[in-house]
């Protein structure tokens, strides 16, 4: 396993990550998500992120329980606050001062933690002062039940005028986390060069769009059983975007690029984005601890330039590159 670090920080994370949205208690069984959690510690991941959120708040007891006896030391815990959890009140969302301090006592109770590493703001509250949420940040920061700061799903403006207050109020801005994959490419323009230059890294999630990338999915037929599009919990509705089948026929040309490098094609999409120098580290997930082992073998590997323009004469037409693509909803939801 190769390690990065987070922004412009001394905090080192491995750059495979993993990550329990849509599996722990939801999709998975308790049992078979302590011993994807186990593989993935095995195979030397040390970084691993949820959000209150996932799942109302159980993928974060199923993680606090499946890394509970770990040296807290040695791993990397990232969680996230603003989407509604419980009884989903008037203030159970968002990045109001009080639902950032109530979540984050949540959290560090499922997660078996007196502190998370980074502690996210899930999306950007267009209702809420800035200047407000940023202040939460910092007061965590200085009580040490948050180590470091990041957001997901920012705007180049955003991200710039959240590290800004950061810096003012005395503590950093190290992270964003967006989608990121071969077909979604919407950070490119804006985000990344705008995070380059205040230090910011991105932590992707997705970067196998959704299981699209692994080439399981055929154009003209129909998803194979048990695959996430299939899945009526939230995993069908996500992929969805990708399903046409000219973006599917394109996929399949990945399949001897892939081939030719001795890598599966879950592998090669994984270790594309790990190509982009503003990424920190990919965030995978798995239902089973097979698929962690496997996808932790893209750690290391090195594109060369005739591959990275193989793979975008295959799919590069496909992508979705509009910056105004990262957005986060303009009402919290309640």
């Amino acid at each position: 396993m190769d390690f990065r670090y987070l922004g412009n920080s001394g905090l080192k994370i491995s750059e495979i990550t993993y990550g329990n949205w849509l599996t722990h208690g939801s999709q998975v069984e308790n049992e078979q998500a302590v011993r994807s959690v186990r593989a993935a510690l095995d195979a030397g991941i040390t970084t691993f992120d949820t959000a209150d959120v996932y799942a109302n708040t159980a993928a974060e007891t199923v993680l606090g329980g499946a890394l509970a006896g770990e040296r807290r030391e040695s791993v990397e815990i990232f969680t996230k606050v603003y989407f509604p959890t419980g009884p989903k009140g008037p203030n159970d969302t968002g990045l109001s001062r009080k639902h950032i301090m109530e979540s984050i006592e949540g959290s560090l109770r499922r997660l078996r933690t007196d502190h998370v590493d980074l502690y996210q703001a899930h999306r950007y509250d267009y209702e809420t002062p800035l200047e407000e949420t940023m202040q939460a940040f910092a007061d965590l920061v200085r009580q040490g039940k948050v180590l470091y700061v990041g957001v997901s799903e920012w705007t180049a403006d955003q991200l710039k005028a959240g590290h800004a207050l950061a810096k003012d109020l005395g503590f950093q801005l190290i992270s964003n986390q967006p989608q990121y994959s071969m077909l979604w490419r919407v950070i490119e323009e804006k985000v990344v060069p705008t995070s380059e230059e205040l230090g910011i890294s991105q932590i992707v999630w997705s970067p196998v769009a959704q299981g699209i990338l692994t080439g399981k999915y055929k154009p003209g037929e129909q998803p194979p059983a048990g695959s996430r599009a299939t899945d009526e919990k939230g995993g069908a509705d996500m992929i969805s975007r990708f399903m046409s089948d000219e973006t599917l026929t394109g996929v399949q040309k990945l399949a001897p690029i892939a081939q030719d490098l001795g890598l599966t094609m879950a592998q090669l999409a994984v270790a594309w984005v790990l190509q982009n120098k503003n990424v920190a580290s990919a965030i995978i997930g798995a239902s089973r601890p097979e698929q962690v082992t496997d996808n932790v073998k893209a750690s290391g590997v090195k594109l060369d330039e005739e591959t990275m323009r193989r793979i975008d004469d295959a799919i590069g037409g496909l992508a979705q590159r509009d910056p105004e693509q990262t957005k986060s909803p303009e009402h919290r939801l309640t």
